[in-house]
């Protein structure tokens, strides 16, 4: 074989493997671009989070927006499109909005207020009452509040609950109910007006063989607990 022939050779031999890798590399780029895969959910993820998850279906993400949240995260994302589970080809891009946090709100003041009247006001801060708790003192009227937790002028998200500490008053002295049947009752309300104590409704009643004016009967019973302000009612004869 001379050498112009084999120099033909070579170049026709060439040729024909380039056509053939060059046919094999369009083939498989038709390939890539037909090949369909389900794009998974990427809410609720980092922007990093959701690269990792997308690449492995070989799909990109580009973040589109950031908005506020009550729900997720800042820097999480609350939005895909296209949404998961939907089918789309291979190296699309997958768009996401990232949270930019829950709304600040500035907490009001309620130290002295009366726990009952501070519903409108926490309503327009955007804010809830949270845990209540009560204790006797003689600093603050009862239901007036102490302290509150998260603290005045403090940044919370909207929405936040606040806990507040009520005063339920001085503690007043406990006593025990003594037996007032039997005892005529003009008496026994004297003395009871005399230490300050609350007479209730006093309710009349014929008892055969009784004189008039004697206690029959009586509530709190003997023995009770209480306190100056509890009414004490009883029946008298009449």
């Amino acid at each position: 074989m001379t050498i112009n022939k084999i120099f033909k050779f070579c170049v026709i031999t060439l040729s024909a493997l380039i056509l053939f890798f060059l046919s094999a590399l369009i083939a498989y780029q038709v390939t890539l671009k037909g090949e369909m895969v389900t794009i998974p959910d990427v809410t609720n993820k980092s922007l990093d989070e959701a690269r990792e998850i997308l690449a492995d279906k070989k799909l990109f993400v580009i973040k589109s927006g950031i908005e506020l949240h009550d729900r997720y995260d800042k820097d999480k994302i609350i939005q895909q499109d296209p949404l998961a589970e939907s089918k789309v080809k291979i190296n699309n891009v997958v768009k996401v909005i990232l949270s930019a946090g829950k709304e600040k709100v500035i907490v009001p003041r309620f130290i002295g207020r009366s726990l009952q009247a501070i519903s409108p006001d926490l309503i327009k801060a955007g804010l809830m009452k949270g845990k209540i708790s009560h204790v006797h003192t003689p600093a603050y009227a009862a239901g007036k509040i102490i302290s509150q937790h998260p603290s005045d002028n403090e940044e919370v998200a909207r929405g936040s609950r606040i806990s507040f500490l009520v005063s339920q008053g001085n503690r007043e002295k406990k006593f025990l109910m003594p037996d007032l049947i039997g005892k005529r009752a003009l008496v026994v309300i004297e003395k009871l007006k005399e230490l300050e104590f609350n007479i209730g409704h006093i309710r009349y009643s014929y008892y055969p063989g009784l004189e008039s004016g004697i206690i029959i009967n009586q509530y709190p019973e003997p023995g009770s607990r209480i306190q100056r302000r509890n009414l004490i009612t009883m029946e008298v004869s009449k």
